[in-house]
């Protein structure tokens, strides 16, 4: 069970909508909603919550690329929520990591590898390895910027130490439990 809501920074304070994460498929997916959920490019804050294991926020101001914070990448990695945050930037990854099995040919070794070439590494090059480490790695614990709600009165440390129900820690911390509720 995940509870998924956008905050969105106004004049008159913050307003809470509840989304429905099932047909975004990419963190640009998301940015678009909660860019359409403040047309002012104010400030929206995603909150997402799933069963006290993680909890991510992302935030977006205006057209700047969206910032992210996740409370454990690897329970997170479990979720399909939770992959839409982990991009390979967050993971510091490079881009198409996870993509070795294109580079392999049917006979088993990679392209441009000749087949009678003796090999001494072993693991190098083997399905799901990558440079010496499972391509799936995913680290236990935060990732991502643990300042991101600095300059709105939740600072890193106090992020980093939040666990669960920790989106209703944050709204309060915001002054925006009350409107959070109502989408609850």
């Amino acid at each position: 069970m995940y509870f998924a809501a956008l905050l969105a920074r106004t004049e008159d304070g913050w307003e809470a909508s509840d989304t429905e994460l099932d047909d975004v498929e990419t963190l640009s997916d998301l940015a678009d909603l909660a860019r359409e959920a403040s047309p002012d490019d104010d400030t929206v804050l995603v909150l997402i919550e799933q069963e006290d294991s993680w909890f991510g926020v992302v935030r977006i101001d205006g057209e700047e690329d969206p910032r992210i914070f996740v409370s454990d990448a690897a329970a997170a990695a479990r979720s399909s929520y939770g992959e839409i945050l982990l991009t390979d930037e967050l993971l510091g990854r490079d881009p198409g990591d996870d993509d070795d099995l294109d580079a392999l040919d049917l006979d088993g070794t990679e392209d441009g590898e000749n087949e009678d070439e003796d090999d001494d590494t072993e693991d190098e090059g083997a399905v799901g390895v990558v440079n010496g480490s499972p391509a799936e790695a995913v680290p236990h614990g935060p990732v991502g910027d643990a300042g991101i709600l600095d300059d709105l009165g939740v600072g890193e440390k106090e992020l980093r130490s939040l666990s669960s129900d920790a989106v209703t820690e944050i709204a309060d911390a915001l002054g925006a439990s009350e409107v959070l509720e109502t989408v609850r």
